[in-house]
């Protein structure tokens, strides 16, 4: 494995500054207004009511014995899933640095609960070679699950690229926030090999992430046997990688590079959109435009899509955490100015347009969450998926077809939405962009339909019936303590997250980008 340079201290954080054209750009109709301010709050005592309440939910899902996070509790905060997963024990680890800096709870507190997490993590099974954690294990305990606690159904072992990244991510924040858990993150975080992921054939050459991998062969799933690492057994991997740019999967790559186990160029070869290639790729949402450039000898075609007077790079499903998940930690606005920092207020923007125009929903923010009918579901903002049947905002799910030019004709050109479906933590994702929106928007997600509880927002509510899904999951709730964490105190988790040697190895590879976004 390749070592790294230790996480360290370093030099105050400058927080991004958008251009002046780019700010305007996100004064859409309706959420030029100033935030509301209920009961006299101010917008920052708002915020701050909204974290304590979020910790409130992330606590009572931690065992206290384990410090292992449920993936979800119920409403009433009573009963907590009997799973867990790297995300959601990163995402606890990061929302308790959070939790402590906003002075939630005490140092010792904090210093205590990412301690006995730490401790949790060294003796959970792992796939030794690479250091990498399983999926799934069970929150009381630590034992890797083989069965879901609910079903009883069968669970085959695997190793998610982009979990591994999160808890990874979270490694690096506590070990440079909290001193004296320092040498114990470090390490955790040392004997974790990104290189086990990284296929340097795929993308002509330029490499691309599976999925993951299991030891195991895991039924019927399609497998394709390998070892990237070239030490240990094989092991079976995913038949997919993960490769569009606009993906929280690029927090793996991000780590991978800056740890020298993923070549630098492997940056450049996720896709923007699916090249236009005749009728090969007309299967894609839309008939994308852009100009082919090359980075470090990697042709690069630099694909938008048009959208309410825009043209942006588009997630694979068009919801708001595939495009801001990663800038919770990457500072890639003030790095890449002239790729997220124009692609970040985009989205934004075009959800905000979603929600308040196209589909008048009133109210804005589409992400993967828990379904208000039932179950989780995937919503999103559908014609900025490059998968041709994205992630829908609203129920039932409206397919957007609007057809390809010369390939395909539309097949839903003139939608009419159904109810609206809007997820917190999307909008929560937005504040670095549109704070002012973004608070007048959550007042009213909060007031007028009362999705709002003990542990703050449910998890997602249908904006007409005002039917909520009163549970939390851990990962929603993590991502809404790290925006609010950065926005009230100065990009605390960049800071925590960025090194010297982080910023040396992936600054300048974000800022050569020029993406094709548009504002309009």
């Amino acid at each position: 494995m390749t070592r790294r340079t230790p996480i360290g201290r370093r030099r105050p954080w400058r927080r991004p500054v958008l251009a002046a054209a780019t700010a305007a750009a996100l004064v859409l109709a309706g959420s030029a207004a100033a935030a509301a301010e209920p009961h006299g709050e101010s917008p920052d005592d708002t915020l701050l009511r909204y974290a304590e309440d979020t910790w409130t939910s992330m606590a009572a899902m931690a065992d206290e014995r384990t410090g292992l996070v449920a993936d979800h509790i119920d409403g009433d905060l009573k009963t907590a899933s009997g799973y867990t997963s790297p995300t959601n024990i990163g995402g606890y680890l990061w929302s308790a640095v959070v939790a402590e800096e906003l002075d939630l709870m005490s140092h010792r507190e904090a210093r205590d609960r990412i301690a006995t997490t730490l401790d949790t993590l060294e003796e959970l099974e792992r796939h030794e070679p690479s250091g990498m954690f399983y999926n799934w294990y069970a929150p009381q305990t630590g034992e890797k699950l083989t069965t879901w606690p609910d079903s009883g159904d069968v669970v085959h072992p695997f190793l998610s690229t982009v979990d591994n990244g999160w808890l990874a991510a979270a490694l690096r924040v506590v070990a440079d926030a909290e001193p004296s858990v320092r040498k114990q993150a470090q390490a955790l975080y040392d004997s974790m090999d990104f290189g086990w992921f990284h296929d340097t054939e795929a993308a002509g050459g330029a490499g691309l992430n599976r999925g993951g991998f299991w030891v195991d062969q895991p039924g019927d799933t399609c497998t394709v046997p390998g070892n990237y690492a070239g030490e240990g057994a094989d092991v079976l991997y995913t038949c997919h990688w993960y490769d569009t740019s606009v993906s929280e999967a690029r927090i793996a790559t991000y780590l991978g590079i800056a740890n020298g186990q993923i070549p630098p160029e492997a940056y450049y070869g996720t896709l923007r959109t699916m090249p236009d290639q005749g009728c090969d790729y007309s299967w894609q949402e839309q008939k994308p435009e852009g100009v082919v450039r090359e980075y470090a000898g990697v042709e690069v075609f630099e694909g938008t899509y048009a959208y309410a007077g825009m043209r942006i790079v588009p997630a694979w499903g068009g919801s708001m955490f595939e495009a801001l998940m990663p800038d919770l930690f990457v500072p890639e606005a003030e790095w890449g100015p002239r790729s997220w920092g124009l692609n970040h207020p985009a989205t934004v923007a075009a959800q905000e347009h979603h929600g308040l125009e196209e589909a008048g929903f009133g109210y804005w923010g589409f992400s993967p969450a828990s379904d208000p009918f039932g179950g989780y579901r995937e919503y999103g903002v559908e014609e900025l998926g490059m998968s041709a049947d994205g992630y829908a905002s609203d129920e039932p799910a409206t397919d957007v077809d609007r057809g390809y030019e010369g390939c395909r004709e539309g097949g839903n050109t003139d939608p009419v939405f159904g109810e609206g479906v809007v997820t917190p933590h999307a909008a929560f994702l937005a504040l670095p962009y549109d704070r002012d929106g973004v608070l007048e928007n959550l007042a009213g997600i909060e007031h007028d339909l009362g999705a709002y509880g003990p542990g703050g927002f449910y998890d997602a509510v249908a904006t007409t019936s005002g039917t909520a899904a009163e549970r939390y999951l851990s990962l929603d709730q993590s991502m809404i303590l790290a925006a609010i964490g950065n926005e009230l105190a100065d990009d605390v988790l960049k800071e925590h997250f960025v090194d010297g040697r982080f910023e040396r190895v992936v600054r300048p590879l974000v800022a050569a980008q020029v993406f094709g976004t548009d504002l309009g």
